[in-house]
Formats: C-alpha cells, sequence, structure tokens
C-alpha cells in the first residue's frame, strides 16, 4: 500500500499574503494551508528542507502524514503544491485534513511488468495511455501504485483498467474500461510494409 506515514512539525501563521510568504521563505520555511473535513482552514508555515526531503523521496501526494501544528496533530494528504519555475523549490503546498473514514481522489502510478514475457520482446514498444490514473480510495489505504501485468500480450493487445487488480474499497474515477496502454509494432516495420503496398 502506500508509503510508511510520518510526521512534519509546523508552526500556525497569522500573517498571511505574498509579503510574509516571501518573508518565511527567505527564513527557510514553506507557507502551507490545511482545509476540509468542514473545518476551518489552517495557515501555517513548514521546513523548507522536510519537505523537499518528503517530496524527492516519492509517494508524497499518496501519503498521510501527521502535522503537529503547535502541539495538536491534524492527519493530512497533500493536494497541490507550487514549484518556483526557476530555482525548483516549493513555495507554497495545500493539505487536505482526512480522517479514519475519509475517501480521497489521488492520481496513482502504473507500474508494468514482465515485458520480457510479452512481444515487447520481439521489438514490440509499449504504447502508454496513462502513466498515472486517478482513484477514489480510503485516505488511510491509498495503493503506492498500480500493476499492470504484459504476460501474453501481443501486437495490437491492449491492457484497461479491468484488466488491473485494484485493492478493496479502491475505484477510477472514470465510469468505463479505458486503456492504460498497448503494445504497438516497431515503427520501421510499419513504414517497410506502407512502402511494399506503395510499390505494388
Amino acid at each position: 500500500m502506500s508509503n510508511a506515514t510520518y510526521e512534519l512539525k509546523a508552526e500556525a501563521r497569522d500573517r498571511v499574503g505574498k509579503g510574509s510568504s516571501r518573508e518565511l521563505r527567505r527564513n527557510g520555511l514553506i507557507p502551507a494551508v490545511i482545509y476540509g473535513d468542514k473545518q476551518a482552514p489552517i495557515s501555517i508555515a513548514l521546513s523548507t528542507n522536510e519537505v523537499m526531503k518528503r517530496i524527492h523521496a516519492g509517494g508524497f501526494m499518496t501519503t498521510v502524514a501527521t502535522i503537529d501544528v503547535n502541539g495538536q496533530k491534524i492527519s493530512v494528504l497533500p493536494k497541490d503544491y507550487q514549484l518556483d519555475p526557476v530555482r525548483d523549490f516549493t513555495m507554497h503546498v495545500d493539505f487536505l485534513r482526512v480522517s479514519a473514514d475519509s475517501r480521497v481522489t489521488v492520481e496513482v502510478p502504473v507500474h508494468f511488468i514482465n515485458e520480457d514475457k510479452s512481444a515487447i520482446k520481439t521489438g514490440g514498444v509499449l504504447n502508454i495511455v496513462r502513466h498515472e490514473v486517478e482513484l477514489v480510495c480510503p485516505a488511510n489505504d491509498i495503493p503506492e501504485f498500480l500493476t499492470a501485468d504484459l504476460e501474453g500480450l501481443q501486437f495490437g493487445d491492449s491492457i484497461h483498467i479491468s484488466n488491473i487488480k485494484l485493492p478493496k474499497g479502491v475505484e477510477p474515477t472514470i465510469d468505463r474500461d479505458f486503456t492504460i496502454a498497448s503494445i504497438v509494432a516497431p515503427v520501421a516495420e510499419e513504414a517497410a510494409a506502407g512502402e511494399g503496398e506503395a510499390s505494388e
């Protein structure tokens, strides 16, 4: 399932706005907000180093965390974060409050296995339609990734969401059997076949 939970220490902040956000960043802190669960939003400041460490560790958007705001512990799921387009550091994070019975919508990556037991071994190309799938899941049971098994797939075969075993209580947000990926013939072969037809 999802990565191990973690805890971040935060300070509540009274002042909001561009000026105070810039000041926080100069002091090695990131402005953030905790919202949802029918409660008032809380503006907080977090350690830039701690947040960047969590983002780079992977699974940031699918791992429930605990934020300690001046002694009050709040369970949250990161919903969005903004990176500075030039310097690649985190500028702001939005967290959603979650409880034991919360259901959340998250993007979960797809991992492909057994490529060597499919037509890819003989030159086929894996055409990935969706690198991630949007799922609705229990907040405390988010899959870290989905596994798409390519074993036995030939040229022209596709793998659909129905071919992937989803954990209990997890559903895709799209209500149809959509394609995750397909195996296509190498472009060179297709081009050669096209030329052959043209010369006939």
